[in-house]
C-alpha cells in the first residue's frame, strides 16, 4: 500500500500555510519585504567620515524591471521561446501599486508596452536612468568617499557621480540625471534632476518625461541590506507625486565583482542592419 497522505491532509495544510502567511502580511496583505526594518539595536559599520558605510556591490531580486508594479505571470514577447522569455510574477514595489497617470500619458504608456521589443531602451542598450539602473537584475557598486560616491551598473557599464559639496544644477540633460547627495542622519539622500526623456521605469513602458524628479533614500538595515526608496515627481507625465521602493541585498560570495557587460555590439543588428549595404546582382 502507498503512503499516500489523503487530499484532508493537504487541504489543512495549505489552510495552516495560507493563515500563517495572512498573519505575517498583516493588515496590508503584503509581506514585510525582507531588509526593510533594521535589526534591533543594529547600527551600520561606519566610513572614515563617521557616516554609515555602504561601500559594496548589492543587488535589487525581485521583478521591479519587467513592471514596478503588481502584475501575473504571462507569455512572453517572443512565443516561440517558450517559457525561457515568459514574463514571470511579481508584487509591485509601487507605494500603493497606483501610478497616477495624466489620460493622455495612460494612453502612451499602453502604447508602449504593446511595442516594447522595439521602443525599450533596455532593448537597445542604452543608459538605464534612475531610478531603473537599481532594480535592473545585475549588480551595482557604491564606492564612497567624503566629496563624492561613485555608482557603477554593470548594465551597458553606466555609471553616476553623487556630488556630496556640490549646489550646482546640471549643465546638460542626460540619461543617468545629475546627483547630488546630503545626509540625513544614518540615509543618504540623493537628489536626481537634468534627466533626458529617453529612459523607462520598466519594460512595461511605464515613462517620464524631460521634467522627471528623483529623490533616493539608501538606508544600510543590516549587515547585508540597503532599505531603497525613490520618490518621483513628474509634472508633465503625473498628477501627484509618487514613491516605491525595495530591499538591496549584498553581493557576499568570494572575490564578488561587477562583469563587463558592454552590450553595444550586441544590438547592433537591431538597430542598424537596415542600413546593411545590399548586394547587386
Amino acid at each position: 500500500m502507498e503512503n499516500r497522505a489523503s487530499p484532508a491532509v493537504f487541504v489543512a495544510a495549505a489552510i495552516t500555510v495560507a493563515a500563517a502567511s495572512m498573519l505575517a502580511a498583516g493588515p496590508s496583505g503584503r509581506t514585510p519585504a525582507v531588509g526593510q526594518n533594521p535589526s534591533p539595536g543594529y547600527r551600520a559599520p561606519r566610513a572614515h567620515d563617521g557616516h554609515p558605510d555602504l561601500n559594496g556591490i548589492w543587488q535589487a531580486v525581485n521583478t521591479a524591471n519587467w513592471d514596478i508594479q503588481d502584475h501575473p505571470a504571462r507569455p512572453g514577447p517572443v512565443t516561440v521561446l517558450g517559457a525561457s522569455f515568459s514574463i514571470p510574477a511579481g508584487a509591485g514595489v509601487v507605494e500603493g501599486s497606483d501610478l497616477p497617470y495624466q489620460p493622455w500619458a495612460l494612453e502612451k504608456k499602453k502604447q508602449n508596452a504593446d511595442q516594447w521589443l522595439t521602443l525599450d531602451p533596455e532593448i537597445k542598450c542604452y543608459m538605464p536612468g534612475v531610478p531603473r539602473a537599481t532594480y535592473m537584475p545585475y549588480p551595482f557598486q557604491i564606492v564612497q568617499s567624503r566629496d563624492t560616491i561613485l555608482m557603477a551598473y554593470e548594465f551597458a557599464s553606466a555609471s553616476r557621480i553623487v556630488r556630496m559639496r556640490k549646489t550646482g544644477d546640471a549643465p546638460i540633460d542626460s540619461w543617468m540625471g545629475w546627483s547630488r547627495g546630503r545626509w540625513d542622519g544614518d540615509t543618504l539622500v540623493v537628489d536626481v534632476t537634468g534627466f533626458n526623456d529617453r529612459t523607462w521605469f520598466d519594460r512595461a513602458g511605464n515613462f517620464h518625461s524631460d521634467a522627471l524628479h528623483v529623490v533616493e533614500r539608501y538606508s544600510r538595515t543590516g549587515p547585508d541590506h540597503l532599505w531603497y526608496e525613490a520618490a518621483i515627481e513628474d509634472p508633465k507625465v503625473f498628477t501627484r507625486p509618487w514613491k516605491l521602493s525595495m530591499p538591496l541585498y549584498r553581493r557576499t560570495e568570494k572575490n564578488a565583482q561587477l562583469l563587463e557587460y558592454k552590450c553595444v555590439e550586441f544590438v547592433e543588428e537591431l538597430m542598424y542592419g537596415h542600413l546593411r549595404k545590399k548586394d547587386s546582382k
